[in-house]
């Protein structure tokens, strides 16, 4: 850094403002009115090289302030140098999702509005026609995701000539979807002069060579996550749960039944995982809906917009799928597959917690898993809570607990109970009052939630088919709910089985309730499928009678598992 960027980026310190990090005041203006009062560390080590043209390799986690650390220099230059002419845009900002770059996008045009700035989100799944239009009409900053922006350049629809800046935001995520070559495409035909500014959460050796091939002598920084304002300091409870993978969709069922979240995003591995839980989840009663890479934009769109509403309960998806994600009314981050790195961890639970908020992230650790588990508990510098999974007197408990909140509720509000004091009087002359008010309360609980008193096959009538879990046998077999026989149905993925298949063949065929249906696997050539015991011969018989996806199988008991 020269001694000017040192004693500018000294200065914002000293006085913690934007005007002291050389932008015009249209832009500390626009940023006072959003109410932004001080720069975050990011922006003060930024902004001034930036808007003097050094290009810049910045490692910084989402929630650091870096969409402004790089759209404040760029709307700068634009002050200083003059908007885009004919030639094409002054900027193009690379993201990894349509997500981001809407998010981008709108931050651009909330911070240059005053400058009249022409700022463009360009991304598939959109009508390319009306981007053209736009192209042609004239834009100053583009904001595009790889493949996008790389089919645009080969329409001659934008036009790099004029580009001055170079931005590539989450850049191992673009990496890790692919993007490599269209990267590159995209650089290559940018001029040679420009400023190339690069950031990533993480800085691998593929960044690394990205940013000697395409950078000149950048400026580098390491941005921590921004520590949150007085008041906004984020509350996650965060809690895992040591189960094997044979138990994991029931144990799953269980921890949602209990935490009862008002929205969660389930993270999924990949994109058959996240298809075949989402398919597995609504098959047990579940409001959810899957997220991932190789959904169309129109369905993505339709997801997002079910989830805003309130309509979706779940959100199944990968990494890559949510990132740029921000829903406000999110409660709980659940981690079905543990990510391999430590640093996606805490990118997936910084999703809930925010603004006070309590919120809660959900983990499940499988015994081979425990060493990715313990890189977590470094990175955080925290000890994560490894809890029991629920059993059902846990979740009998938590419903109790709900009727009970909900008639305190009715008690000390505003309703008027008067006029059902006819009913008590004339029951009291011969019942006592206490019987009458448990009475009321047991209609109200099944009434509200469903767990009558004769249900004694416990669990969830959703997620947790499985009866109250007795002692583990001691022998070495693999873990899973007793009383449950495992069966091996000779037809998998590539006969076209879904989890949702399964279940409506065994409850229409053999009568059997979801209750009595446990977890389900499903492989290329075969499934495994959890029933009670007491049905599975049931079962058996009845599914080799029948026909799946067309065609008759056979089914057994799992010999190597049973």
């Amino acid at each position: 850094m020269t001694q000017e960027h040192t004693e500018q980026a000294e200065q914002a310190e000293e006085t913690g403002g934007f005007d002291s990090l050389g932008l015009a005041a249209p832009l500390v203006a626009a940023l006072g009115a959003l109410g932004y009062e001080e720069p975050t560390p990011i922006q003060r080590e930024t902004i001034p090289p930036l808007i003097a043209g050094r290009d810049l390799l910045g490692q910084a986690a989402t929630g650091t302030g870096k969409t402004a650390a790089f759209a404040l220099p760029i709307l700068q230059r634009i002050v200083n140098e003059g908007k885009a002419g004919s030639n094409g845009p002054v900027a193009l900002v690379l993201v990894p999702t349509r997500e981001l770059a809407m998010q981008v996008c709108e931050a651009i045009h909330r911070y240059g509005k005053a400058l009249g700035v022409r700022v463009l989100p360009v991304y598939g799944g959109q009508p390319i026609g009306r981007q053209l239009h736009a192209m042609r009409a004239g834009i100053d900053v583009v904001v595009a995701t790889p493949g996008r922006a790389l089919d645009h350049l080969r329409r001659g629809s934008l036009q790099m000539g004029a580009i001055k800046v170079v931005v590539l935001d989450e850049a191992d995520e673009m990496l890790d979807m692919g993007f490599a070559e269209d990267i590159e495409a995209v650089l290559a035909e940018a001029p040679p002069g420009r400023q190339t500014v690069l950031f990533s959460a993480t800085m691998p050796p593929r960044i690394e060579a990205i940013a000697k091939r395409n950078q000149r002598d950048p400026m580098r920084i390491k941005i921590a996550k921004a520590p949150t304002r007085a008041g906004e300091v984020a509350q996650v409870r965060q809690q895992a749960y040591m189960v094997k993978r044979d138990i994991k969709l029931s144990s799953l069922g269980r921890v949602l039944d209990l935490e009862a979240p008002t929205a969660a995003i389930i993270f999924c591995r990949s994109r058959i995982e996240v298809d075949e839980l989402a398919e597995t989840l609504n098959a047990r009663g579940y409001q959810a809906e899957g997220l991932h890479g190789g959904m169309s934009q129109e369905q993505r769109d339709r997801v997002m917009k079910r989830l805003r509403a309130g309509t979706t309960q779940l959100l199944v998806a990968t990494d890559v799928a949510a990132r740029g994600l921000d829903v406000e009314h999110l409660t709980h981050v659940v981690n079905y597959d543990l990510p391999a790195a430590a640093e996606s961890y805490v990118h997936r639970i910084g999703r809930v917690g925010r603004a006070g908020r309590e919120g809660v992230a959900i983990t499940f650790v499988e015994p081979r898993e425990q060493h990715l588990l313990r890189n977590i508990e470094r990175l955080i510098k925290h000890k994560i809570e490894v809890a029991r999974v629920p059993t059902v007197a846990d979740l009998k408990a938590r419903r109790l607990e709900l009727t009970r909140s909900a008639l305190q509720e009715a008690l000390v509000g505003e309703e008027d109970n008067e006029h059902y004091r006819v009913v008590v009087d004339a029951l009291s002359s011969e019942f006592d009052p206490v019987e009458i008010a448990m009475a009321a309360v047991r209609l109200f609980h099944e009434a509200t939630v469903g767990d009558s008193e004769d249900e004694e096959s416990g669990g969830s009538s959703k997620g947790d088919p499985e009866r109250e879990p007795a002692p583990r046998p001691r022998s070495g077999d693999r873990e899973r709910e007793p009383d449950m026989a495992k069966l091996y149905i000779a037809a998998g993925r590539l006969a076209g089985i879904r989890p949702q298949d399964l279940v409506g063949a065994i409850a229409n065929e053999a009568g059997v309730s979801g209750k009595s249906i446990g977890a389900i696997q499903i492989t290329d050539r075969f499934s495994l499928v959890d029933v009670a015991e007491e049905s599975a011969e049931d079962v058996i018989r009845a599914l080799t009678r029948t026909k799946l996806k067309g065609k008759k199988v056979s089914v057994r008991r799992d010999r190597e598992r049973s």
